[in-house]
């Protein structure tokens, strides 16, 4: 038995864009940068958040009645009211919400219920060299959960893979290197000055960290999310691959081309969304950008 807990949001299955084969993705809470395109936004806060979905609700009123702390109300008009300051996340109206109006976002979870999901797959891993790869958030932030996880997907025999940001202490990326086979490495923009001011956080960090990869033969990927407007400069993917050309040892590229998907989860989550302008960067700008890095010798795909 192994009672050690993290905090996940989600569970996904048949997954095949986060690694190689088929794969399971389990994507934990807490995220320490603030990238203003995030895909997961129910990701960056630690702790259980409940989404709305106004549209859903058939006023069935079990959400009124059973809150603890009255966060649900009904207007005279039939409007159904969240006042989210109010709520602590304790899931005790998304549970009685047959409706999926309401979702909680966000649970605790303990190393051998994510381990026994995560194995009722195993067939089709074997099938399709496929495995399990953890996501976030910042999956690397809940270290011991983590690191107790992947020990145990090896010991199964698992393929593993970490999508990570790379803001961690090293010493985590140390810990780590023996049980995971594959690293989706985010690097966003290597000018440290524009890095915190679209993410909120310096880059050195990040920069040394995938040095340190490279050094202990870890298998890496590097993966470049592409915003207009914000970080799709020649000049920035220039210093991407004058980085990549000193580090070495990463041949794999993959562009990660931005999609306003998101949006619906940020206002389900009373979150603000600060990408509504940008619009998804043209098949012929992405191609321009592939040819950069292959030019010099990457292996570059498109997502």
């Amino acid at each position: 038995m192994n009672p050690c807990e993290g905090i996940i949001f989600n569970i996904q299955r048949y997954c095949i864009h986060d690694g190689p084969g088929i794969r399971t993705c389990v994507f934990l809470k807490g995220c320490n940068m603030k990238c203003f395109w995030c895909h997961n936004p129910e990701s960056l806060n630690k702790h259980p958040q409940l989404q709305m979905f106004p549209d859903k609700c058939i006023g069935c009123g079990a959400c009124f009645e059973l809150c603890p702390l009255k966060a649900h109300r009904l207007t005279s008009t039939g409007e159904h009211i969240f006042q989210r300051e109010l709520c602590t996340g304790c899931g005790i109206c998304s549970d009685a919400c047959y409706a999926e109006a309401l979702i909680l976002r966000g649970y605790t979870i303990t190393v051998d219920e994510v381990i026994a999901e995560i194995l009722k797959d195993r067939i089709f891993y074997e099938k399709s060299n496929g495995g399990v790869t953890f996501s976030g958030g910042e999956p690397l932030l809940q270290k011991d959960f983590i690191l107790n996880v992947l020990s145990e997907c090896k010991a199964n025999g698992l393929h593993t893979c970490i999508e990570t940001a790379g803001n961690i202490p090293p010493e985590t990326i140390v810990g780590a290197v023996p049980y995971v086979d594959l690293w989706l490495y985010d690097i966003k923009i290597v000018d440290e000055e524009k890095h915190i001011k679209i993410t909120g956080a310096s880059n050195k960090n990040i920069i040394e960290n995938l040095k340190l990869l490279v050094n202990n033969k870890a298998n890496v990927v590097v993966r470049i999310p592409v915003i207009p407007g914000t970080n799709d400069d020649e000049k920035d993917f220039r210093k991407i691959i004058a980085l990549l050309c000193e580090v070495q040892g990463v041949k794999d590229i993959e562009l990660l081309p931005f999609s306003n998907a998101a949006q619906g989860k940020y206002e389900s989550l009373g979150m603000d969304y600060q990408a509504t302008e940008i619009n998804a960067p043209s098949k012929v700008r992405l191609e321009e950008i592939a040819d950069m890095f292959t030019i010099q010798g990457f292996n570059v795909k498109i997502n």
